[in-house]
């Protein structure tokens, strides 16, 4: 590998102290590209990502100024603002009091207990803060803490037990290890992926819903044995067209899309007029129509139909008992319901993007943004009622995968961030960074790098607020679920930040707590039962795997990119055990059409490649040579095999490796060779909209799956040890 240093901008390198100020907030100075070339990070880069963390950083007295105020930061404060610990390992707690003074420590449980803290004998000197001496205690959290959302308080100097404390905590107890759950603790066990949007019945509105998913999860765990059934992100998008296509930009990751109601599914359809009824039909025997056409997915169309006879319904009212349902639903899911209910309302009165609002729209908790607020209660109350039917029917689905013997059900997939001006960024405020986009940097498969236009996590401003935006959403994702797939998992560890104005390559990374992003997943995991598969491909550095490894944290093996040190296929017996083994992804072309090169074929028209085509075809055909040797060596394909006998055999050797989950991407069932999403690319190809078709590209409807030869015989090739055929 080339050894080699470089700036990606040839910008000015970063001082001493700035890069000293930069490892404070765990903003990578170097890193090592997808080459292996050593990089250094320009100071113009430093400073931006700085100033997103509201740190100031132009120029060296400015430098030397926020220096200052980091190290005395923790200094200033009575408790940490949260402490996330792991169970069965004695905790410690900082305590900072004036210097002298006594102090007294303890845990409230979440079931209410009080545990007394004690103070460990360790000594630290006294530091000069705002001229004032201060001293820090430590005190011990038990080993045997039980798992759960507690809360540490202190009382400083000669006060009563019954006293109001002086400060108080969060503190976070996380399972050192996340339990499989039981289903799928020995064997193998296999499931479907899909892009449920892509996987239209002939009953859906022109795109896949709920009951879709229910019926998936029915045929292939009632019929097949299957374990489980990976979606894409369900996360809410826009509540007004255009609606924004990726799954993987969403408006929030918390709430769920109502696109994917099935209308007739709601109790109180049943009860609409005729008039309203027949109006409801119309509007869906247009969208089945461009189904059976195989038209792209149209979402804008099918929400405007969907939206309207949603509307209809919910005016229709609900009887006593459904509206108590209904009450109950809003009042456990609180203020962070109503906040993003608001942001739909408003979007509704005021368009997208937000920007174009009145400015008392953004005034949060001033008399001027309540009057607006007033003025679309009804709305507000509409879009909390979406959310309840949405839930209410992906309920409904897990408890048909689990029925049909399902051991996870349904696995849901959360999405690396959200869009730039949706709701998550006018609710959560601090929690989120400005001025700043998560991206990647350059690779292999992307070698000008990527920008997905979306503001990351704040390390700091998730500490402050105790992680709770975070957890909740975990909650709702994992509510009627057996499990999730992480997207791009080295989030939790690390993300690729991109200053506004610059191009992804003039990035750097920003490192998170992970103890407290991993913790706290696995403890919402582990309290919901559920299995987490981190999809952990890409630049990852090697200690991150073994971190999620020993956390319980499932990783993601792809047959194309399993190679030992030497670039050889490494042998399905050597892959992880603690992985979903997968022929493919989303973001490469089904298998069929990956065995076709269409992968090169679609980056050369799109403009996408830095090496030369012809370099890019000899090293891909190459490498899939590679691969495919290994079925002819292993028996697992006749000799001259066809494209079907090739992706059936693609599969069969995956059951050589010891990997727990098998993850099927239903497109390879069908022969599907349309790939759902080209990264690095916007408009100029239909990424999230193609619908399941077959190798001609026509339509393949959900109710012909189970009889559909290809589909029999990669299901045969999958869970069969009969040689090939």
């Amino acid at each position: 590998m080339p050894d080699a240093t470089a700036t990606p901008t040839g910008d000015a390198p970063p001082s001493e102290r700035l890069q000293e100020l930069a490892r404070r907030y765990g903003v990578a100075v170097e890193y090592d590209d997808w080459q292996g070339r050593h990089v250094d990070v320009p100071a113009s880069t430093i400073v931006a990502v700085l100033a997103a963390l509201d740190v100031d950083a132009a120029g060296e007295d400015a430098v030397e100024a926020a220096l200052a105020a980091a190290e005395l930061a923790p200094w200033r404060r009575t408790l940490p603002p949260v402490v996330v610990l792991r169970d069965g390992r004695v905790g410690e707690v900082p305590v900072h009091v004036p210097h002298g003074e006594r102090v007294a420590c303890e845990l409230v449980l979440e079931e209410g207990r009080v545990v007394p803290l004690s103070q460990l004998d360790r000594w630290t000197d006294p530091r000069q803060v705002d001229g004032a001496p201060v001293g820090r205690a430590v005190f011990a959290v038990p080993a045997d803490t039980p798992l759960g959302w507690h809360e540490v308080r202190v009382r400083v100097g000669d006060v009563p037990g019954d006293a109001e404390p002086t400060a108080t905590a969060p503190l976070v107890l996380t399972p050192s290890v996340l339990e499989l759950p039981e289903g799928v603790r020995d064997g193998q066990h296999w499931g479907l992926m899909v892009q449920l949007y892509s996987v239209r019945s002939r009953l859906s509105w022109g795109l896949g819903d709920t009951a879709d998913l229910a019926e998936l999860a029915s045929w292939s765990g009632g019929e097949h044995g299957a374990d489980f059934v990976l979606v894409n992100p369900l996360h809410a998008a826009e509540p007004v067209t255009p609606m924004e296509p990726s799954p993987y930009l969403p408006t929030t990751r918390r709430f769920v899309n109502p696109v994917y109601i099935r209308v007739e599914d709601v109790r109180e359809t049943a009860y609409l007029s005729s008039t309203d009824r027949a109006l409801l039909e119309w509007a869906a025997e247009e969208q089945r129509a461009a189904s059976a056409q195989g038209a792209l997915v149209d979402r804008d169309a099918v929400w405007s139909a969907k939206r309207s006879a949603l509307r209809t319904v919910f005016d229709a009212g609900r009887t006593a008992a459904r509206e108590a349902d209904f009450e109950a639903f809003r009042a456990r899911e609180g203020q962070g319901l109503t906040d993003f209910a608001t942001w739909c309302a408003l979007a509704d009165r005021f368009g997208l993007p937000s920007s174009q609002w009145p400015d008392e729209a953004h005034q949060h908790g001033s008399r001027q943004q309540a009057h607006l607020v007033a003025d679309v209660a009804d709305d507000v109350r509409f879009h909390e009622w979406l959310q309840w039917v949405v839930d209410s029917q992906l309920e409904a689905a897990q408890r048909t995968a689990t029925r049909a013997g399902m051991a996870l059900g349904i696995m849901h997939d959360l999405a690396v961030g959200v869009h730039p001006t949706g709701a998550d960024t006018w609710t959560l405020g601090p929690a989120l960074a400005r001025g700043i986009t998560v991206g990647a940097p350059p690779d292999a498969f992307n070698q000008q790098g990527q920008d997905w236009s979306q503001p990351p996590w704040r390390p700091d401003g998730l500490a402050d607020l105790a992680y709770a935006p975070y957890r909740d959403m975990i909650r709702t994702v994992l509510r009627h679920a057996g499990g999730v797939r992480v997207d791009h998992v080295m989030g939790l560890f690390r993300l690729w930040w991109v200053p506004a104005g610059l191009g992804p390559e003039a990035g750097t990374y920003v490192r998170y707590d992970h103890e407290a992003m991993v913790g706290v997943l696995a403890l919402e995991a582990q309290r919901a039962g559920a299995v987490v598969v981190g999809e952990d491909l890409g630049v990852v550095e090697p200690w991150v795997r073994d971190h999620l490894r020993e956390r319980g944290v499932l990783g993601t093996s792809v047959l194309w990119f399993e190679r030992d040190g030497e670039g050889a296929p490494l042998p399905p017996e050597e892959w992880r055990e603690l992985c979903m083994a997968t022929v493919t992804t989303h973001d490469l072309p089904p298998t069929a059409g990956y065995l076709a090169g269409e992968h090169i074929d679609l980056r050369d028209r799109l403009g996408l490649l830095t090496r030369d085509v012809a370099e890019e075809r000899e090293v891909d055909e190459r490498d899939r040579a590679s691969v495919l040797a290994q079925l002819a060596e292993r028996g697992l394909v006749p000799q001259d095999p066809t494209e079907r006998q090739l992706v059936d055999g693609l599969h069969r050797l995956l059951r050589a490796a010891p990997s727990r989950l098998l993850g099927v991407s239903l497109p390879d069932a069908v022969g599907e060779r349309r790939t759902q999403n080209q990264p690095g690319t916007y408009d100029q190809y239909p990424n999230w909209r193609v619908p399941l078709g077959d190798g001609a590209g026509d339509p393949v409807m959900l109710e012909d799956l189970p009889s559909r030869p290809r589909v029999r015989s990669l299901l045969e090739a999958l869970l069969s040890d009969a040689p090939p055929r």
